[in-house]
């Protein structure tokens, strides 16, 4: 039953100062902090110091404002008379009325890609994405992986489907927002991708998003039909875990020089495979594997379950280990012939084919995540006061903000273009067309995400590098931004692409 909250006069507030009894004034509402003293991070007598008092602007230099969702309901006794709260805290599933903290859409501007649905879409998402950050923060924490029972939470409740894009997978899935499959395009697999970066904990986010979503569409694109049937629905409905193996301790972006082996049996039947891969995402608990393999006839795609034979063992690596980063090795491992992802020796066609998408919904990960941070710089330099003022009335904080927003909103555009593209164009004429500028605008995200970062540091100062608190975003993300710039396709790499796929297309009798 829920507490009954009193209406109380500041001068009454003003009397509760003592150890027995404390209580503080929040954003016009009381609070009685007595017996949370003691549990206090910063020690009770701090807590004691601040007792009849009004602490709005203390708390919120202090505190992030969860902390006042988290503690209300235990702690607030009532409300100041003839006041009302002047501080906003927003619902599971609203969207950020802070300037440049959405996509223009969604701050009011017009724009021609997206309707109501995308809307719905982004709303249901957040809104679910709320419940879920909770065990987010904790498995970030604790190097734990997302859970079986989440994640199949997560596929029934379409989210796991909504990352892989629209096509003939979707059909008969539910969708946030009631979406219907048919209605899916990929301006809603783009804010998929956006709402997912936002919950703000990088290692568990790419252990419910990132290994799937590369690992799947070999399987779905080229897969034999027994195992499009079984695999597909398993893991979009969350049930089964996969993920893409072709990266090796010799060999990165050079795909041509792999080691790992696939060699027939004698009765034509198996493959026998035997090698090692290394930095693989969700590795460590995933069921199945597409892995970049090396037969007779060349580079070849195989599916293969985990088995004896097949072990995994984590990396440590800048984020969470709730990403499931993995070293993966091959001790004659036996696959049926019947598990070719493709065609024998043209796996190098497999893996090409979904480059495209990958890196794209690495530009859409790594923007959202950009503009999450700027929010919170815009937030911070509001409320956070110093030698009397806020942060945001110095002109040489407005200038880093000023700088982070001009940077962010060209790639978040050139995305919204690219995409477009996508929606409108059959496959081969994206990758004749597109190849290139998703490579740059990758390599342009990325370089924007290092420089926000940087300034975003230096506006929190201390807090931006401590992993709790104030600056915990900030934070990670300085911590974790270089995964966007060296996974799939490093910034050198995708620089060199564009303008190479730019070079295919140049006027022979252009002159200047």
């Amino acid at each position: 039953m829920p507490k009954e909250l009193k209406v109380y006069t500041r001068a009454e507030v003003a009397k509760h100062t003592s150890e027995d009894d404390c209580w503080i004034i929040i954003d016009s509402e009381v609070y009685d902090v007595t017996t949370f003293a003691d549990m206090h991070p910063g020690g009770a007598q701090l807590l004691i110091e601040y007792g009849g008092k009004d602490v709005t602007d203390d708390f919120y230099g202090l505190h992030r404002q969860e902390v006042i969702v988290k503690y209300a309901p235990r702690l607030k006794i009532g409300t100041i008379e003839n006041e009302s709260p002047k501080i906003a805290i927003p619902k599971p599933g609203d969207l950020s009325k802070v300037p440049y903290a959405e996509p223009s859409y969604w701050m009011g501007f017009k724009s021609p890609y997206f309707n109501e649905s995308h809307t719905k879409f982004r709303q249901a998402l957040r809104e679910l994405y709320a419940d879920v950050k909770p065990e987010a923060l904790i498995s970030e924490e604790l190097n734990k992986a997302p859970t079986l029972e989440l994640y199949k939470f997560l596929g029934e409740e379409g989210v796991l489907a909504s990352q892989i894009g629209p096509g003939p997978w979707l059909k008969g899935l539910k969708l946030p927002g009631g979406i219907k499959p048919e209605n899916f395009d990929y301006f809603h697999e783009m804010i998929a991708h956006e709402e997912t970066a936002r919950v703000g904990t990088p290692g568990f986010v790419d252990g419910i998003s990132s290994g799937y979503s590369i690992g799947l569409p070999p399987v779905f694109n080229f897969g034999p039909p027994h195992l499009k049937e079984r695999v597909v629905p398993e893991v979009l409905l969350g049930r089964k875990r996969i993920c893409l193996a072709i990266t090796e301790p010799y060999t990165g972006s050079d795909v041509a020089k792999i080691r790992t082996t696939a060699k027939l049996t004698p009765d034509g039947k198996h493959f026998i495979v035997n090698g090692v891969k290394k930095w693989i995402t969700n590795g460590t608990f995933s069921d199945y594997f597409s892995v970049a393999v090396r037969t007779e006839k060349g580079i070849t795609m195989l599916f293969i379950e985990r088995q004896e034979g097949l072990e995994t063992k984590g990396i440590k690596t800048s984020y969470s280990s709730a990403a499931g980063t993995s070293y993966i090795t091959f001790e004659n491992v036996k696959v049926p012939v019947e598990n070719i992802l493709g065609k024998e020796g043209q796996g190098f066609q497999v893996i090409m084919y979904n480059f495209n998408h990958e890196r794209w919904y690495i530009c859409c990960s790594i923007i959202a995540s950009t503009r999450m941070i700027i929010e919170e710089c815009m937030k911070w330099a509001n409320q956070r006061k110093v030698f009397g003022k806020r942060l945001i009335d110095q002109p040489v904080i407005r200038a880093k903000i000023g700088a982070m927003i001009s940077s962010l909103e060209p790639v978040q555009n050139w995305l919204e273009n690219i995409t477009y593209q996508m929606c409108n164009m059959p496959y081969l004429e994206q990758s004749q067309k597109l190849a290139g500028p998703i490579a740059l605008l990758k390599y342009q995200a990325t370089r924007v995400a290092h420089n926000v970062s940087d300034d975003a540091c230096q506006i929190f100062g201390g807090r931006g590098i401590t992993k709790t608190g104030m600056g915990r975003s900030i934070e990670s993300f300085q911590r974790t931004y270089k995964f966007a710039a060296i996974l799939g396709g490093s910034e050198e790499i995708m620089s060199d692409l564009g303008v190479r796929q730019a070079m295919k297309y140049f006027p022979k009798n252009a002159r200047l």
